[in-house]
Order: structure tokens, then sequence, then C-alpha cells
């Protein structure tokens, strides 16, 4: 509970949006990811010094909250790789099968209900070039204890419409659950769009 507080003393989410990613959490049905599906990622991107903020100080956190800053960096890689790749299989191994997913414009959808709405979405973006960035320097990470982590942040999302490449930049609030050294995203709001 001390890391909502701390956010909330932050003004960097409001208790409304913790509060939804926290009711009804059961964590029944996360699976281990297959080693055939293990993406590799590329160390370069995971940074080897501290966070640093919007004025590019570094902020002060300690090696451990580091290491988990770089296993979630690690686990958003691997599901925006599969995003980026179309690779809907990968995805579904990342998603714990209790998932939840509030979007400010979409409303709530479980895990099935999330597959098929990326499957969809993946069929209609067959050659536009879909892709997600993530903006690094906005990334926080928080332990939560005995459970995992909350990850906050933004990422850009682009595809070429009529010609021209069409992007918007939006808020994300991640909840990573890790079980017997598997981590799996079990809550994700998607705002500000």
């Amino acid at each position: 509970m001390d890391v909502i507080f701390e956010l909330m003393k932050m003004n960097k989410v409001k208790l409304w949006v913790l509060f939804g990613l926290l009711v009804n959490s059961q964590f029944q049905g996360i699976c281990s990811v297959p080693s055939d599906k293990v993406v590799h990622v590329e160390e370069s991107i995971l940074p080897a010094e501290q966070p640093k903020n919007e004025a590019g100080q570094g902020r002060s956190i300690s090696p451990e909250s580091l290491e988990l800053y770089r296993e979630i960096l690690h686990m958003d890689s691997v599901l925006f790789n599969a995003f980026n790749a179309q690779d809907l299989e990968q995805m579904k191994n990342t998603f714990s099968t209790d998932l939840e997913f509030y979007h400010d414009k979409g409303g709530l959808t479980d895990y099935n209900q999330t597959i098929a709405n990326f499957k969809s979405l993946f069929e209609k973006n067959l050659t536009t070039g879909l892709r997600r960035d993530l903006d690094i320097s906005s990334v926080e990470v928080y332990s939560i204890k005995d459970f995992g982590a909350l990850e906050v942040g933004m990422h850009k999302f682009c595809h070429v419409e009529n010609g021209k490449e069409d992007c918007g930049t939006f808020k994300f609030i991640h909840l990573w659950h890790k079980t017997d050294g598997v981590w799996r995203l079990t809550r994700v709001v998607s705002y500000d769009h």
C-alpha cells in the first residue's frame, strides 16, 4: 500500500485508476512461457544506469529497484516486440488469463475479448506498419510487495493511413504479477486517447 500512497502524493496516478487495477485480483490461470516463445531482447535497450526524468536528472533509486526497472522494461519489450511483429501467440503468453484491460474509450475487456480485439486490429493493419514506440523517459516502475510491479508511462502508436504516417501518444498503467519467476501482465489501463 505504501507505493499507492506515494503515487497519490506525487499526483501521478489517481486513486480510482489504482482501485480499478486492484479490484478482483485473482491470480489463477497463470502459465509459463514456452521456451520456443521467449523473445531475446537486446541488452542495449535496457538502461545500465539510473533512469532519468524529463530534465535529464537521474532518479535516486536502489540497486534492487533498478533491477526491477530493468526486468519490467524487458517484459514491456517482450510484449510490444510481439505487438509490432503482430505475433498474437507471444502476446497471449505475456498476458495473464485473468487479464482485465481498461480502455478509456473502449471500456473493460477480459483476456478473451482483448485477444480477439488484437486479432482484429492486426487483420486490419497487415500493411499499415502499425507499431508501438515506448517513451522510455516517461517510464516509472514501482514494486508491489508479494505481487509484482506497477509500470506507468507513455507510448506512441503509429500506422500509415492514406499514405501518411498517423501517430498518437497515450498513457498507460500496467500491473505485472510474478509467479515462479515468470512475469504476466494482469491489468492494463490505457487512457488519455
